[in-house]
């Protein structure tokens, strides 16, 4: 990977605990990206473990079951991700409480997704901090626990305490933490891996980058791919001048734009060449590149390999 990248970050381990009746929407949006993330810098950014309060086999809403590695109590990490989902009011007692309060101890972040934040609130774990729920329970979360502050937001980080409403939102809260711990660029080639190029917005909406010249910029150069666009009319169709789009660029993602354009287009080449069977060529000019060999140059510089060498032990 590019210079632009954080390249010295530890490997993170995230651990889902899971209880009956949880989403399968949710898991997949929240663990797909880290997968992602993993693939496309070629390094091993992230690991996840599926944990449950005793080591029991889970069952999803939808009847997927989930063979943990482990139970609750003999695992620690970066951060736990809390995802009961259907049927949380059910899920009482001092024993969940006791083992929240004891995991909490032993991960530097707690997040709860879905209506997990109902299980953490109940614990104590939300005490004094923002905190949100799947909207469906905001007034009943926000009556139930008067001394957390409640807000509707897609997702909200305080201090080492996550809560997230749902599983869209679950996706648009990995792809920040992405961006935050890895590098905004990595964000962008996962958000492209997945097809989600969604507008600017505020914290409680994912968004690219914290300028909303870059933001329209990236989705100009996505949709443009084929046919690149020269940067003085992309800077026009952004809304600002050349010089300005570069200098933000610069400041929030480390590079130029060029590098940025091109990295996009070789990502999807290299999709383009794993994914399915179309020439070469074919690729190149999918890809806003004249011929195969232009491409090829850029691919190897870009990749350290060939786009045929690729597909070969694809």
């Amino acid at each position: 990977m590019q210079d632009w990248q954080k390249m010295n970050t530890p490997m993170q381990t995230y651990d889902v605990l899971l209880f009956d009746g949880f989403s399968n929407h949710c898991l997949a949006n929240a663990i797909e990206p880290l997968r992602a993330a993993n693939m496309i810098s070629g390094r091993d950014l992230y690991d996840w473990r599926y944990v449950t309060l005793d080591g029991a086999t889970a069952t999803s809403s939808s009847g997927l079951q989930v063979t943990p590695h482990g139970a609750l109590p003999d695992t620690s990490g970066t951060m736990l991700l809390v995802m009961p989902s259907y049927g949380f009011r059910e899920i009482t007692g001092w024993g969940v409480t006791k083992h929240l309060r004891a995991a909490a101890g032993r991960y530097e972040h707690m997040a709860a997704l879905d209506t997990g934040s109902w299980l953490l609130a109940r614990a104590g774990l939300l005490d004094e901090v923002r905190a949100t729920i799947h909207w469906e329970e905001l007034e009943s979360f926000s009556e139930a626990f008067p001394e957390i502050e409640t807000v509707r937001e897609r997702y909200v980080i305080d201090q080492n305490r996550i809560t997230c409403s749902g599983a869209m939102a679950a996706f648009d809260l990995v792809m920040h933490l992405i961006g935050r711990d890895q590098g905004q660029l990595l964000a962008i080639e996962v958000s492209q891996l997945f097809m989600s190029n969604r507008p600017s917005g505020t914290h409680s909406e994912y968004r690219t980058t914290r300028d909303k010249f870059v933001d329209r910029a990236l989705a100009l150069m996505t949709e443009n791919l084929e046919a690149p666009l020269p940067l003085a009319q992309l800077a026009k169709r952004a809304g600002c001048t050349q010089k300005s789009l570069e200098r933000r660029i610069r400041s929030e993602l480390g590079t130029t734009p060029q590098t940025v354009y091109r990295r996009l287009r070789l990502n999807l080449a290299r999709k383009l060449v794993v994914e399915t069977e179309q020439p070469i060529l074919e690729v190149a000019y999918r890809c806003g590149y004249e011929n195969a060999s232009a491409m090829t140059r850029a691919f190897k510089a870009e990749f350290g390999c060939t786009p045929r060498s690729l597909r070969s032990v694809s």
